[in-house]
């Protein structure tokens, strides 16, 4: 499939504000991103199999009332449920960014280890600060992990903003986790060994868990935003990282992006 024939659906409305980055980094890979009101897809004016990729993105939805996702992820369960269903089934891909993130674990379609995509097996809780964290943070993904979106990195850097972020779940949810490799990304220090303490781990997640897949790795939720580091510029660093030679020619959130849409591109 050309890469300019893929569609990437992504959902706005009720208090999500990350539309106009997740869309340039798409267009950006060199996919067609589609800015459709939640509203709009409920009422049918547009239908999930006309997209590729869907993205959950970050913003406050529903004011977090009730807690970070929940109405969000109540909406899309009761009313697109047999439209998403049949989206997983198609082996097309899904993120969640922070908010959307929180939205795919109240929804359960990570980590959906039992095949089932709409029971819920872990959380995003208050993070240990107790406190709202507007930072940036070092990551590191799993590379025998079956997740698309983070093929071929190491070590990434990108800014986290959210005051629900901490990565909760049982033992025995975890452990499954861990021998599956479905946790794609955590919070490291800069020697890239697992951050414990904070500021490292922002916000306390258990195990460093940043972001976790399903077994396909074709749907993958994380707190830190990579659509908000797609030039090099959106660094804070950026003037000391030009003097001293590190500057790239993308922001380390470009990646992602690209490993999707080159996916799509190579299976359908």
């Amino acid at each position: 499939m050309k890469k300019s024939s893929i569609k990437v659906l992504v959902i706005t409305g009720f208090g999500l504000n990350c539309e106009r980055e997740t869309a340039a980094a798409c267009r950006a890979a060199g996919a067609v991103p589609e800015q459709i009101h939640l509203n709009d897809l409920i009422a049918g004016k547009h239908k999930l199999d006309e997209y590729q990729f869907l993205t959950f993105i970050g913003g406050f939805s529903f004011g977090d009332h009730l807690g970070s996702g929940t109405v969000f992820a109540n909406r899309v369960k009761f009313q697109l449920r047999d439209q998403l269903e049949k989206f997983v089934a198609d082996g097309k891909l899904v993120i969640g960014i922070c908010n959307g993130f929180q939205t795919l674990t109240r929804l359960g379609m990570v980590p959906a280890l039992d095949g089932d995509y709409f029971s819920q097996h872990v959380a995003l809780a208050h993070n240990d600060s107790g406190v709202f964290r507007d930072d940036w943070c070092t990551l590191k993904a799993d590379p025998a992990s079956p997740c698309v979106f983070t093929k071929g990195m190491d070590l990434v850097r990108l800014p986290i903003r959210h005051g629900e972020g901490k990565f909760v779940a049982d033992d025995a949810v975890l452990d499954e986790l861990e021998k599956r490799h479905l946790v794609a990304l955590r919070y490291v220090n800069p020697d890239g060994s697992a951050a414990t303490e904070f500021p490292a781990n922002p916000n306390g997640s258990l195990r460093s868990i940043a972001g976790i897949c399903d077994p396909t790795g074709r749907i993958f939720g994380l707190m830190p935003h990579p659509e908000a580091f797609l030039s090099p510029f959106n660094s804070p660093s950026w003037g000391a990282d030009k003097v001293a030679g590190r500057s790239a020619a993308e922001g380390d959130g470009m990646k992602f992006f690209r490993n999707a849409i080159d996916f799509i591109a190579e299976n359908f």
